[in-house]
């Protein structure tokens, strides 16, 4: 127990006054001998006693009033955790700021951070003399307390947004780690947040809990300094046609505009770098937004010529979150990949049909088709240079030397991609089954197997694998029965690190993938070659829904490489560039095209992955690598985002946060008095002077009836 006014208990020491005065006023009785009168001295002897029990009753009450009015003038207070506090007696107390870009928000021209920053120093201003503070906000460190209070509010009023933040539980576990190294009994987490869904993910509470479970004494309050009904709209991911072109490709920009809030109008604009590095409009759509709804944006450029092509999509306009208005987009345009199609016999006839699907012949007079393609033999592999290919695509391949295996395996190995589409070519499985052979293969060949006609088809199970990307926009009811598969070859024990990509209907596997290297081999086993028609193995060639175009066309360029290339980040991911080995440098300037402080620094490649590693991607914007000058050095670039789902301004219910929070004991809160009343009670417990005043208020009703009938009689 607790005293607001410990001195005030002294006032118990005037219960001395209702004694004295019963001391001074009790009746001394006067004692005569009177024989006649004998007779009602038992009587008298009685009341006397009855007397004297009502004097001492009166004591009492009029004492314990006295006493309880001074117990209750002192404030006392109860914790019934079984600890001990006092209002005065300093607290390790940390503050957690939620720094997410969506704190930017501003009502009432205010943002949410600088709502939360007014707090945060009314705070520290309400600790108890003594207390330590320690000040952490949602990006990923560690926290530590600080010097002061003086260096606590400077770290509160320096706090500043960031793209790339924590799940709140998690930087309230970091602060649970930061309060267990003090020695002060009482710990005080305050979590200030707008109370946004997203920063409560599920699933992150339950080591919190867990750590808080470790705290005798702890007090956990979330200050809600969001918006009930927010008024915003904002662009979703940017969906491109590729990240890498071929030239003279025109390039397709897709996104959604979300709104919440009454109907407006707002414009979206495509602004891209100029050969010249200055921001130019391309285009501009007027959308009509809706509340709760998405509208779909798509913009369409010209043809694109080689190089790397940077810019951005804005929406026009004042809302109350900027961030969400604008992505950045990246994408270089390639010459065409040169792809050798090797194929038994006349080339010509085998192998025109791949090389059709991958480069029809009206896009490559014109000089659009994303792939150069060589028809070549099998029989002159063992003399053609590989080096001077992205990828080497074998059709219905007949047996091979033993050296043209270790020939295509060290083409492999070097980086490369090898494609294998087995057919009826192969006549016996023991060439295919020779150790240099299986060094690329992925299992050895059992049997040619046959499925009844239309019983059989191509039918991958998950789209996630590069090959079957392109597959993902054309929604769950894929038509994969126009695929139909009558022939293919049995597989036997698949290789260690094999990777099945898809399987057919009856779970065969169809495409399968083997790292060799620093390339990869990918094997088909049923042909897309030119078939008997009295035997044939599959429709692939005579698909007229464009699937098996989509299939082949996601295999090679999985194979030169083009699947790897990753030009467009979420901000915290690691940038990964892919590196000529005919062009490489010692170091690299990067620099941050939309930055305000012109930002730039070396890099140093890796030479071991051949290629450029950026860790340092926390900041939203176009980045731009440049090395060897403007003439003929390198310049290329890639795009940083924020990530969508950090914007959602939908806000979490309490019952929820409760479930996130794993049943944790937390008390939420918008108003400083109630926060106030919050914290008195978790650090001296539920105050007592009401139910002493009521008691004081009964003792002297009882004290009032019994002295009234006592002074009567």
């Amino acid at each position: 127990m607790t005293f607001v006014n410990p001195l005030l208990l002294a006032g118990t020491a005037l219960i001395v006054v209702p004694i004295v005065l019963h001391l001074v006023m009790r009746q001394r009785p006067r004692y005569f001998e009177f024989p006649a009168l004998r007779f009602v001295e038992r009587r008298h002897e009685v009341n006397r006693r009855r007397l004297r029990l009502r004097h001492w009753l009166l004591l009492v009450l009029r004492a314990a009033a006295i006493a309880l009015l001074a117990l209750a003038m002192a404030r006392p207070s109860v914790k019934f955790g079984g600890a001990v506090g006092s209002r005065d007696a300093p607290v390790a107390a940390a503050l957690v700021f939620d720094s997410s870009m969506r704190m930017d928000y501003r009502h009432r021209n205010q943002s949410r951070l600088e709502v939360a920053r007014q707090w945060g120093l009314w705070l520290v201003g309400r600790l108890p003399e003594g207390s330590q503070v320690a000040v952490l906000d949602s990006r990923p460190g560690p926290g530590a307390f600080q010097v002061d209070r003086g260096a606590a509010r400077h770290r509160i009023e320096m706090l500043q947004t960031a793209a790339v933040v924590r799940p709140l539980p998690s930087a309230m576990e970091e602060a649970l780690r930061v309060l267990e190294s003090s020695q002060l009994a009482r710990k005080e987490v305050y979590v200030l947040t707008d109370m946004a869904e997203v920063a409560w993910p599920e699933g992150t509470g339950q080591r919190l809990a867990a750590r808080a479970g470790r705290f005798s004494d702890l007090g956990i309050y979330v200050i809600d300094v969001g918006v009930p009904e927010p008024v915003n709209s904002g662009l979703g991911p940017l969906r491109l046609s590729g990240q890498t072109l071929a030239n003279r490709s025109p390039l397709r920009i897709e996104t959604d505009v979300y709104h919440v809030g009454p109907p407006v109008e707002r414009t979206v604009e495509l602004h891209m770098l100029d050969p010249e590095g200055g921001w130019q409009k391309r285009s501009e759509k007027l959308v009509s937004l809706q509340p709760g709804r998405t509208q779909a944006v798509e913009f369409l450029t010209r043809a694109l010529s080689v190089g790397t092509y940077q810019g951005y999509v804005q929406l026009m306009g004042q809302d109350g979150l900027a961030c969400d208005n604008r992505r950045y987009f990246t994408v270089e345009v390639k010459r065409p990949w040169r792809v050798l199609i090797a194929a038994p016999g006349a080339p010509e006839r085998h192998g025109r049909i791949l090389a059709e699907m991958l480069a029809p012949s009206g896009l490559a007079r014109s000089g659009r088709a994303r792939f150069d393609c060589q028809l070549s033999s099998l029989g002159r592999l063992d003399s053609e240079p590989l080096e001077q290919y992205a990828a080497v695509c074998l059709v219905d391949p007949r047996a091979l030397e033993p050296a043209v295996w270790q020939k295509l395996t060290n083409y492999t190995a070097d980086g490369h991609g090898l494609g294998i589409f087995l057919g009826p070519g192969a006549t016996h499985a023991e060439p295919f089954n020779h150790p240099k052979a299986q060094e690329l293969l992925p299992a050895p060949l059992l049997n040619k197997l046959m499925a009844p006609e239309g019983s059989m088809y191509l039918r991958p199970e998950r789209l996630d694998h590069p090959i079957l990307s392109v597959f993902r926009g054309l929604g769950p009811d894929i038509p994969w029965e126009v695929l139909a598969v009558f022939r293919y070859w049995q597989l036997g024990s698949l290789a260690k690190g094999v990777h099945v990509v898809a399987n057919y209907s009856n779970g065969s596997p169809a495409i399968l993938e083997r790292v060799v290297g620093g390339g990869r081999s990918v094997t088909v086993t049923t042909p897309v070659s030119v078939q008997s028609s009295q035997d044939p193995w599959n429709l692939w060639p005579y698909d007229d829904s464009g699937l098996a175009v989509m299939l082949v066309n996601g295999i090679v360029l999985h194979l030169v490489g083009s699947t790897d290339v990753k030009l467009n980040y979420y901000a915290g991911e690691t940038a990964i560039l892919p590196l000529d080995p005919g062009a490489t440098y010692r170091s690299y300037a990067l620099s941050i095209l939309d930055s305000p402080e012109a930002m730039e620094m070396r890099l140093t490649p890796d030479l071991k992955q051949r290629a450029l590693v950026v860790a340092a991607t926390d900041n939203v914007g176009n980045y731009r690598i440049r090395a060897g000058g403007t003439a003929s050095g390198v310049d290329r670039g890639f795009s940083v985002n924020m990530d969508p789902r950090q914007t959602s301004l939908e806000r979490i219910a309490p019952e929820q946060l409760e479930q996130v929070l794993g049943g944790l004991p937390v008390q939420l809160t918008q108003d400083r008095e109630d926060l106030d009343q919050q914290m008195s009670r978790g650090r001296v417990g539920h105050e007592l002077f009401a139910l002493l005043i009521l008691l004081v208020a009964l003792i002297l009703g009882a004290e009032h009836v019994v002295a009234n009938r006592f002074y009567r009689e």
